[in-house]
């Protein structure tokens, strides 16, 4: 686990992220879901990376299932990219470090 990579949950999401002055990647994800398994070292590396200059959150659906449900979080990992509270762009499913990266260097 990264401590470059913030945890948000329903009731600091609006703060931590709508609120944010740079750029934030958001992953909804779940313990039990093995693709957000599989990107989530990816994301360490972004976080680490972009420290700074943009943030990645993790929400995890099960704790904070009415955040999920307003973004509509049908199928996971779901990625949100947040600027100036307004989602940029999303992702659906498990991809690559390249791709995410090419999210936030769009935002920045």
């Amino acid at each position: 686990m990264n401590d470059k990579v913030i945890h948000a949950g329903d009731s600091d999401f609006d703060a931590t992220v709508l609120q944010s002055e740079e750029p934030v990647l958001v992953d909804f994800w779940a313990p039990w879901c093995g693709p957000c398994k599989m990107i989530a070292p990816a994301l360490d590396e972004l976080a680490e990376s972009y420290a700074g200059r943009a943030k990645v959150v993790k929400v995890d659906i099960d704790q904070n299932q009415s955040i999920a449900m307003k973004y509509h979080v049908r199928s996971i990992p779901m990625l949100l990219l947040f600027k100036g509270g307004q989602v940029q762009a999303t992702q659906i499913g498990a991809v690559g470090k390249a791709q995410l990266s090419q999210m936030l260097d769009k935002a920045l």
